[in-house]
């Protein structure tokens, strides 16, 4: 499995978001401060820097918060989104009226910051398992209405989407063996539903569950904290029978010796529920 070459997100998915968040912050009466200090007239020019090393993602978020505000503002994008840049890297130029600008900038920095770390976090186990041929991809552990936002983070960060949500393919977890009855009924059943573009995934937790799903033509076995061994166990087991997923215990100190057991894909929430907000300011010129 590869990333594909990295896309932008339509502005009709971005833009809900980030009137949501203006909407949020101006309340019920606006900016008071603005309002209080600043000219309606008004210009203000500003630069968007990285006050660390990462990797860009969110750009079209601070563009259309800006935009939002002031229809006429101008806006360049200087690094794009799945760049790397380092402490005074310059993303994004624009200039507008200045109450705008300053409406603006908290939402777009909220979301560019946040994107923008878990592309940088995921940049680092991708290449943590470079040359091993495993796949780093993403969770459902996904920050509520934000989820294409942080999915699109992790393609900047150069890994791969899993399943979007609950209808476009079947992942069949624990509970779901044991309201079924055992794993190979519910990979049984699973097939039967599943249209023909429909992936079926079933999660075990042991190599006598692998071997039971694996009679029943699984796309896709996710191997639930399994140990390296056992990992290495069920690549043999499987013999390319199936996609092979490590799920559980993945950090940054043991995605490389779990990529070296010959698993396809590991799969890491941390991705999206933990990474830390990469440091962007706006810098008035």
């Amino acid at each position: 499995m590869t990333s594909t070459p990295l896309s932008p997100l339509d502005d009709l998915l971005v833009r809900p978001i980030v009137d949501l968040a203006l909407a949020e912050d101006l309340g019920r009466a606006g900016d008071i401060t603005g309002q209080a200090c600043i000219d309606p007239d008004a210009r203000l020019s500003v630069a968007w820097v990285s006050r660390q090393d990462g990797r860009v993602s969110g750009l079209s978020c601070a563009r259309l918060a800006l935009a939002a505000v002031d229809p006429t503002a101008t806006f360049e994008v200087v690094t794009p989104d799945g760049a790397d840049v380092t402490p005074g890297a310059v993303l994004a130029r624009a200039e507008g009226n200045a109450r705008a600008v300053l409406i603006a900038e908290r939402t777009g920095l909220n979301l560019l910051g946040r994107m923008s770390g878990i592309a940088t976090l995921t940049r680092a186990y991708v290449r943590m398992v470079e040359g091993t041929g495993a796949t780093i991809v993403d969770t459902r552990k996904t920050t509520p209405g934000l989820r294409a936002l942080e999915k699109y983070a992790v393609r900047c960060g150069g890994g791969v989407n899993h399943r979007f949500g609950l209808d476009d393919a079947i992942l069949i977890k624990d509970n779901h063996v044991a309201a079924c009855g055992g794993v190979g009924e519910a990979v049984r059943r699973a097939r039967a539903h599943a249209g023909h573009l429909v992936k079926v995934e079933v999660e075990v937790d042991g190599l006598d569950q692998l071997e039971e799903a694996l009679k029943h033509g699984p796309d896709v076995v996710m191997l639930d904290n399994f140990s390296l061994a056992d990992l290495r166990a069920a690549v043999a087991l499987a013999k390319n029978r199936a996609v092979l997923e490590a799920s559980g215990g993945v950090n940054l100190t043991t995605v490389r010796a779990i990529a070296e057991t010959g698993v396809d894909v590991i799969s890491v929430g941390a991705l999206t529920h933990s990474a830390p907000v990469l440091d962007i300011g706006l810098d008035a010129n």
